[in-house]
C-alpha cells in the first residue's frame, strides 16, 4: 500500500491514477487538454425535385437538401466523408474548396486532376485534415454539377483556448448563388454547339438556397400547372433573426455559376474581418462585392430601429442582367414577426458597370496586423496568363496564352505519379504571350487558339509569380471579370492594376509588407492581378476560372510539383483511363 492524497490506495490502482494525472499535466503544459477529433459524415448525393426560386426542377441534393450539410470542425480535426453516388446515371466528385490537402492531394476532389469520378451506385471515402481555422466551401467538381445545387460550407474554428482578434455574439453562415432553370446538360450542349449557344444570365439569385422567380414571366405554358408556385415553402425568403444590440459574424460566401455579386443589409454597416480563411485589417463597407469561390466574414451590429425589419439583398455586378431579380432576404429584429416585410423598398444596387468601387475593395483587403505572413521578397519564376476568348475548329473557347485547357482521360496526379507520360501532352504550355504587340482592348483579327492538356511543372519549394492579364473578348468593348481559384495553396495578392501589366515598372508597386493571402481572386476588366505562392505542396493542382461555363470552355491550367514526394496513391481514386481495373473501394 502507498499513500496518495492521504488515502490508502492499492499500489496497482495508484499507478494508473498517477499516470493519468501526469498525462493531464503534460496536456495542460502544451496549452490544450483536447486532442484533434475525427468528424464523420455519411452523405448520399441524388437528384430530387426542388423549387429554390419557386420553379420546380431537378436539383442535386445531399441527404435531401441544398445547400448541403455544413461541415463544422476545429483546426487540425480530421474530416471523413463517406459519399454515396445516388445519381444513377451520372458520375460525381466533390472538391473541398480552400482546404490545402497537405499530405492528401488525392482527396482534393477534382475529377480528371486528382481522382477518377465516383461512379453511380458506389461509395467513396474522402479523408483529410482541416489545418487552418476559417470559412471554406465544398462543391461538385465534375462537369457543371456545382450549379445544379451540389455545394455547402466548411466552418473551421480555433482550438479550445485560442481566440480570434475580434469579438461577436453569434455566428451565422450565408451562401450566395445564381440559379438557372435549364439543366447543366442543356447548358453544356449549347456551349459545345456550332453555332455557339451562350447560357445567358441567370433566372434568379439565391440567398442560402432561396430566391424568388416571378412565375408570371414564364413565356411558355407548362404541362404542370404547379411547376411555378410563389407560395411554395422551398422559396420562402431567407431570414436572419437578430437580437437588438448584439454583434453577428456573418460568413458570406459566393458559389455563383457566372455572376459577380454585391451584398448588403439595408441600413447596416459591415466590417470585413476575414477573407478565404485569413484575418483582414478591418474596414467598413455598405456593399460587399463577392466573386465566385470567395469567402468573407463580416461583423454586423444590430444597432438600428428594432421595431422594424430590414432587407438583405444580393445583386449582379459586372454584367448587364436587367431580367434577373435581386436576391432578397430579411434581417429580422427580434421579437418582430419573421414574416413581417420591411416597410421600405429594397435598397438600390451599385451600378453594374462601375468598376471603381470593386477595384477599391480589392485594394483595401490587407492582412491584419499581428497576423501577417510575409511573402518571399522575390520569385524564382514569373508566369503571365493572358485571358482570352477564342475559336477552335468553329467552337467558342476560353484560353490562357492562346491555349484552351482540356482534361485527359487519366487524372494528372495518377499519370504523374505512375510516370504514364503518354496520357497527356508532355510539351509545357507557354509562360507568356506577345507582350509587345498584343492589344488587350480590341477584338483580335486572328481569334484561333489551340487545345492542350499539358501541365506547368514547378520546381518544388520554388516561389512562383502569376500575373493574370485580362483582355477584350470576341465582342467589342467587352472584358469580363474572372475569379481565379488555386487548389492546394494560398497565395499572396501582391497587387491589382488597370490596363496592360508592365513587367518592368509594375512589380515595383507590389505590396510586400502586408498582402492578404487568399485562394480565390478576381482579375478585373482590362486589368491585371499579381499573385505569389510557394510550390511547397506535393501534388497536381488545378488553377482555373471559377465561372462554371468558362472552366468548361477551357479557362484553366494545372500545376505539378514535388510529385516524387507524393505518397502511395489509394486505389479508390483510380478506375478510369489507363487505371481501369485498378479501382478498389
Amino acid at each position: 500500500m502507498i499513500f496518495s492524497n492521504m488515502v490508502l490506495i492499492p499500489k496497482c490502482k495508484s499507478r494508473v491514477i498517477l499516470f493519468l494525472w501526469l498525462l493531464g499535466i503534460i496536456a495542460l503544459l502544451n496549452g490544450s487538454a483536447v486532442e484533434a477529433r475525427i468528424r464523420r459524415y455519411k452523405w448520399e448525393v441524388k437528384y430530387e425535385y426542388k423549387s429554390p426560386d419557386c420553379l420546380k426542377k431537378l436539383v442535386i441534393t445531399i441527404n435531401g437538401g441544398t445547400p448541403g450539410p455544413t461541415i463544422t470542425a476545429l483546426q487540425n480535426d480530421t474530416i471523413i466523408v463517406e459519399l454515396t453516388n445516388g445519381l444513377l446515371t451520372e458520375n460525381v466528385a466533390i472538391h473541398w474548396h480552400g482546404i490545402r490537402q497537405i499530405g492528401t492531394p488525392w482527396f482534393d476532389g477534382t475529377e480528371g486532376v486528382t481522382q477518377c469520378p465516383i461512379l453511380p451506385g458506389t461509395t467513396f471515402k474522402y479523408q483529410f485534415v482541416v489545418d487552418r481555422a476559417g470559412t471554406y466551401l465544398y462543391h461538385a467538381h465534375y462537369g457543371m454539377q456545382r450549379e445544379a445545387g451540389l455545394y455547402g460550407s466548411i466552418i473551421v474554428g480555433l482550438p479550445d483556448g485560442k481566440s480570434e482578434p475580434f469579438t461577436y455574439d453569434y455566428d451565422r453562415n450565408i451562401i450566395l448563388n445564381d440559379w438557372y432553370h435549364k439543366s447543366t446538360y442543356e447548358q453544356a450542349a449549347g456551349l459545345s454547339a456550332i453555332p455557339f449557344q451562350w447560357v445567358g444570365e441567370p433566372q434568379s439569385l439565391l440567398i442560402h438556397g432561396r430566391g424568388k422567380f416571378n412565375c408570371s414571366t414564364l413565356t411558355t405554358p407548362s404541362l404542370d400547372a404547379g411547376i411555378c408556385n410563389a407560395t411554395n415553402p422551398d422559396c420562402e425568403a431567407f431570414r436572419l433573426i437578430a437580437v437588438p444590440g448584439k454583434t453577428y459574424r456573418l460568413r458570406i460566401s459566393s458559389l455563383t455559376a457566372l455572376s459577380a455579386l454585391s451584398f448588403q443589409i439595408e441600413g447596416h454597416n459591415m466590417t470585413v474581418v476575414e477573407a478565404d480563411g485569413h484575418y483582414v485589417e478591418p474596414f467598413v463597407v455598405q456593399n460587399l462585392f463577392l466573386y465566385s469561390g470567395e469567402t468573407y466574414s463580416v461583423l454586423v451590429k444590430a444597432d438600428q430601429d428594432p421595431t422594424r425589419n430590414y432587407w438583405i439583398t444580393s445583386n449582379i455586378v459586372g454584367r448587364s442582367a436587367p431580367n434577373t431579380p435581386p436576391g432578397l432576404g430579411v434581417f429580422v429584429y427580434y421579437p418582430n414577426h419573421p414574416r413581417r416585410s420591411p416597410p421600405t423598398t429594397p435598397p438600390p444596387p451599385p451600378l453594374w458597370n462601375n468598376t471603381d468601387p470593386r477595384l477599391a475593395q480589392s485594394h483595401a483587403i490587407k492582412a491584419r496586423q499581428g497576423y501577417i505572413h510575409t511573402p518571399p521578397s522575390r520569385s524564382d519564376r514569373v508566369i503571365v496568363f493572358l485571358n482570352t476568348q477564342n475559336t477552335i475548329n468553329g467552337n467558342v473557347r476560353w484560353s490562357v496564352n492562346n491555349v484552351s485547357f482540356a482534361l485527359p482521360h487519366t487524372p494528372y496526379l495518377i499519370a504523374l505519379k505512375e510516370n504514364l507520360t503518354h496520357v497527356f501532352d508532355q510539351n509545357p504550355p507557354p509562360d507568356g504571350y506577345d507582350f509587345q504587340n498584343y492589344d488587350i482592348r480590341i477584338v483580335q483579327e486572328n481569334r484561333n487558339a489551340t487545345s492542350s492538356n499539358g501541365v506547368y511543372r514547378l520546381n518544388f519549394n520554388s516561389t512562383v509569380d502569376i500575373i493574370l492579364q485580362n483582355a477584350n473578348s470576341m465582342s467589342n468593348d467587352t472584358s469580363e471579370t474572372h475569379p481565379w481559384h488555386l487548389h492546394g495553396h494560398d497565395f499572396w495578392v501582391l497587387g491589382y492594376g488597370e490596363g496592360k501589366f508592365d513587367m518592368f515598372n509594375d512589380p515595383k508597386k507590389y505590396n510586400l509588407v502586408n498582402p492578404i493571402m487568399k485562394n480565390t481572386v478576381p482579375v478585373h476588366p482590362y486589368g491585371w492581378t499579381a499573385l505569389r505562392f510557394r510550390a511547397d505542396n506535393p501534388g497536381a493542382w488545378a488553377f482555373h476560372c471559377h465561372i462554371e461555363s468558362h472552366f468548361y470552355m477551357g479557362m484553366g491550367v494545372v500545376f505539378a510539383e514535388g510529385i516524387d514526394k507524393v505518397g502511395k496513391l489509394p486505389s479508390s481514386v483510380m478506375g478510369c483511363g489507363e487505371t481501369q481495373g485498378l479501382y478498389r473501394p
